[in-house]
């Protein structure tokens, strides 16, 4: 078995942010790089807040975060969710659907928090729902399902 010398994924307390772990890619030539530093915590109700900082790369042409940018946010907050709570690693899971209500728009020079919470867990899939809030307003509300990795014959998890 080869063993990656670099991590694929980085999730370790953020210095600038106490009480928050950083959630990246490290490789920043991948599609996540392009949504900004995030950072996420987990809540003491049982949700996670996934923290990002969106600016002029994530915005439309109306200088307002770019609708796009946040579907991307909001599927890597599910995810953020999941791995917070012990459920995935980061790896081969995959999102099945994602349902998103865009309430309001997100402005491109204010902290952007998606508070999600897991609803059900089975043997192979994640159920949640959350909102994408800032400074006191909800922009979006979202749910949607992952789909865990398998296991393969032999491995740990078999």
């Amino acid at each position: 078995m080869m063993v990656d010398p670099q991590p694929r994924f980085i999730h370790e307390p953020d210095p600038e942010h106490p009480g928050w772990m950083r959630w990246e890619l490290s490789d920043p030539t991948r599609f996540n790089a392009r949504l900004g530093r995030v950072i996420v915590r987990l809540d003491a109700d049982g949700r996670v807040r996934m923290r990002s900082f969106p600016g002029r790369g994530q915005s439309n042409i109306s200088g307002r975060v770019h609708g796009g940018a946040l579907l991307g946010l909001i599927d890597i907050a599910l995810f953020a969710t999941a791995r917070m709570h012990g459920i995935l690693e980061a790896g081969t899971a995959v999102t099945v659907d994602l349902s998103t209500q865009f309430i309001g728009a997100g402005a491109i020079d204010a902290p952007l928090d998606l508070v999600s919470e897991v609803l059900r867990e089975t043997r192979r899939l994640v159920f949640l729902r959350g909102l994408a809030e800032q400074e006191g307003r909800v922009i979006a509300a979202y749910s949607g399902t992952i789909r865990k990795p398998a296991s393969r014959p032999g491995s740990a998890a078999a």
